[in-house]
């Protein structure tokens, strides 16, 4: 009974430190989030219920638009337009996500699904040739989907694969 009165009185104070230091995850265990807008091809930013978060879609790399010192890569618009045609502002998304949680510029990493038609947003941007796989470990549970549909993608002369001579961009 001593050792429950001693955590008692601690616990507060325990809370609020790992409050004020960023212990704690603002994502819902439900994943739910509201688009609030798209950055490029594989990167967006999501609001959970007020608390804007920008996620990185895990297992694909969209060609370029806006990485500092870098110029626009082949099909990076159209790649980020086509993100954007399947997230406009408002859209309820359910973000999935893996071992990893965070990358090391602190976005969230997830694997995104619509809400409205439970489309797999990362898989569609691949099968419609808007992007490569890109696998990270251990954050690979969709890797085999990714890189078979980058495969029939580029097969199929689709999106980048067409565009962008040899190496898809």
């Amino acid at each position: 009974m001593t050792s429950r009165r001693r955590i008692g009185c601690w616990g507060p104070l325990i809370t609020a430190i790992a409050l004020n230091a960023g212990c704690t995850d603002p994502v819902p265990r439900d994943g739910l989030a509201t688009v609030v807008g798209v950055v490029d091809g594989d990167t967006i930013d999501v609001s959970f219920g007020g608390h804007e978060e920008r996620v990185r879609l895990i297992g694909i790399d969209t060609p370029e638009t806006r990485k500092p010192n870098t110029p626009i890569e082949c099909f990076g618009p159209e790649a980020s337009a086509f993100t954007t045609d399947l997230l406009p502002s408002g859209t309820v998304v359910r973000i999935e996500r893996d071992i990893v949680g965070r990358d090391d510029y602190g976005r969230l990493l997830g694997y995104v699904h619509r809400i409205d038609d439970d489309l797999f947003v990362n898989l569609e941007i691949v099968a419609e040739g808007y992007a490569q796989p890109l696998t990270i470990e251990p954050n690979s549970t969709y890797a085999k989907e990714f890189a078979s549909a980058a495969s029939v993608a580029e097969r199929n002369d689709i999106g980048m694969w067409a565009a962008c001579a040899g190496t898809g961009r």
